[in-house]
């Protein structure tokens, strides 16, 4: 079983990246199990000085889940041409210790949906600089980024969209292989 950690970057209880977050969850391939980590919002802003011997038990607490999974799933909008404020600081609190972060090695896709004609690719491109820079093995042919979503999903979850849930699928395909390779020494 492969255990992929979503972290989403809409903190609307009705985004669309919610949704399409539980899309992937209901729609995951066999022997993938994704969980959704909502407790990033309680992550205080990084701050080197609180990150000392005894860090924020937010921030152990969330540095112990991205330990157990086995992959990371970055579902985010793009807000002014980036990624949303919550998901740079999760990012930010992933990264430490630098070098040893639970983070470090681990593989991590992005995807998500956006009011624009790109699907948010600036911000997904943000994303996956972010989380390279981190220290996390970025899959960088996983390229999910579905437009107009107002639009598109107006009338419709995206769970109930056979193209979207074909490209979920995918990824989480991708995340599952990356994380049954062989660590590199």
């Amino acid at each position: 079983m492969t255990n992929v950690l979503v972290l989403v970057g809409s903190l609307r209880a009705g985004s669309i990246n919610r949704k399409l977050a539980e899309a992937a969850e209901q729609h995951a391939p066999e022997g993938i199990e994704l969980t959704t980590y909502d407790a990033i919002t309680d992550l205080p802003f990084y701050n080197e000085d609180i990150d000392g011997d005894t860090p924020p038990t937010s921030a152990v607490a969330f540095r112990e889940a991205l330990a157990a999974a086995d992959g990371v799933l970055l579902v985010t909008p793009e807000y002014n041409g980036t990624i949303p404020a919550v998901l740079k600081n999760a990012l930010d609190w992933a990264s430490r210790p630098f070098g040893a972060s639970p983070i470090s090695g681990k593989p991590l896709a992005v995807i998500g949906s956006a009011f624009g004609q790109f699907g948010g690719v600036w911000a997904h491109d943000d994303a996956r600089k972010v989380a390279g820079i981190a220290g996390a093995k970025v899959l960088e042919d996983v390229k999910v980024a579905i437009p107009q979503s107002v639009v598109r999903f107006a009338e419709t979850h995206p769970r109930e969209d056979d193209e979207v849930v074909s490209l979920v699928q995918g990824a989480l395909r991708a995340l599952d292989d990356a994380a049954s390779e062989p660590v590199a020494a």
